[in-house]
């Protein structure tokens, strides 16, 4: 990703500010994903097939990594090791998810539509996020 490009998208010249707002989109999306989990599992597991046990298990998750992704973004200059970690999640979360739908989920037709939709907005943040520390550590 060019450094142009990128200073575009995070609509600043400064790297370390671009990894900042990657994290703090990050976090708002995944925490208001997390807590609709955990607020109506039972609807949103009916609507896209997917049982809501798993889905309330999962939307505790988000919210408490989404809580962690905003204190990362919340520093200065959040360390390159938390912030490598974030991307690692991210990447195996949207990996995961693909396997989850091929391999062991049955989910209607709206889950068919959500699942990878969900899966690369998050494999999108973990490239952000890369390219963003990447120029940031030049």
């Amino acid at each position: 990703m060019s450094q142009a490009l990128l200073a575009g998208l995070a609509r600043t010249t400064r790297p370390q500010e671009a990894v900042r707002r990657f994290l703090a989109l990050d976090a708002v999306v995944t925490g208001a994903n997390g807590i609709a989990y955990l607020t109506a599992s039972g609807p949103l597991g009916e609507l896209l097939g997917v049982d809501a046990g798993l889905l309330l298990g999962l939307g505790a998750f988000l919210t408490v990594f989404a809580a962690g992704v905003a204190w990362l973004a919340s520093r200065p200059q959040p360390p390159a090791a938390a912030v490598k970690l974030v991307v690692d999640a991210n990447a195996l979360w949207a990996l995961l998810s693909v396997v989850a739908l091929v391999a062991w989920l049955e989910p209607t037709a709206a889950g068919l539509v959500w699942t990878p939709m969900q899966a690369a907005t998050v494999a999108g943040f973990a490239g952000l996020q890369w390219a963003a520390l990447r120029a940031a550590t030049r």
